[in-house]
């Protein structure tokens, strides 16, 4: 082995000792999270995401200002229940941001459904489903989760993952958790108050979401996720 051989693996040992393993399938290295890019996806970013290459691993950094999975993460998330296998049904999935990040973290042995009802967005989001074969695009309407039903093949997901901006977004969620969460299946729900009601302070309208998601869920985390989303919290809920 020659001296730039033994430089370069001394390199590579150095990147991949920095990386700090926080949750399974996300890594950390000081102020910056990381995924594993899945195989197929190699050499392909989804938004112009650095991507840290060691060895034959490549590692996506998933950027806390452009997804509010990464913002909770950074702002001291405890528990992460979307893990290597996991079944999700990720709401509002819009380009593929996220899901992109979440289609690395649940691996070969895990699928993820991903809903939104612009036709714009879901074109983007085709282009990244075409090398990642377990992110499946769905277009259609959260509000009518019976309209897709079938396209489930009925699978019950362990996890939702809700991102939409409505006024109803509360509603949304209660009822796709009852037609396909498993008893005990968990859900991150990102909640932005001035959807819901911009005349009222966020602390008020997040304290009222709480008490309604309370009839159908244990309330596990609220994760504010200032000042990467302005007027957001992310809940951590497990279905009763």
């Amino acid at each position: 082995m020659n001296g730039f051989e033994r430089s370069s693996r001394g390199i590579e040992k150095w990147l991949f000792m920095a990386l700090k393993e926080v949750f399974p399938g996300v890594y950390r290295d000081g102020r910056v999270l990381f995924t594993v890019n899945a195989p197929q996806a190699k050499g392909k970013g989804v938004y112009g995401e650095h991507i840290r290459k060691v060895s034959t691993t490549e590692f996506r950094a998933l950027e806390p200002n452009r997804s509010k999975l990464g913002a909770a993460i950074m702002k001291g998330l405890k528990e992460l229940p979307i893990k290597p296998g996991s079944r999700v049904l990720y709401l509002g999935v819009a380009e593929g941001t996220t899901a992109s990040h979440v289609s690395d973290i649940v691996g070969s042995k895990g699928i993820v459904f991903g809903v939104d009802v612009a036709p714009k967005v879901m074109r983007k989001l085709m282009e990244v489903c075409e090398v990642r074969t377990n992110l499946l695009p769905l277009l259609a309407d959260a509000n009518h989760p019976e309209s897709y039903k079938n396209y489930t093949d009925g699978i019950k997901f362990n996890c939702i993952f809700q991102d939409i901006a409505q006024e109803n977004q509360t509603e949304i969620l209660v009822k796709n958790a009852q037609a396909f969460l498993e008893k005990g299946g968990r859900a991150l729900y990102a909640v932005k108050s001035q959807c819901i009601d911009s005349t009222r302070p966020p602390r008020e309208v997040f304290a009222e979401v709480k008490r309604d998601l309370e009839k159908y869920f244990d309330v596990l985390e609220e994760v504010n996720l200032e000042p990467f989303e302005s007027g957001h919290v992310l809940f951590s809920l497990r279905k009763k």
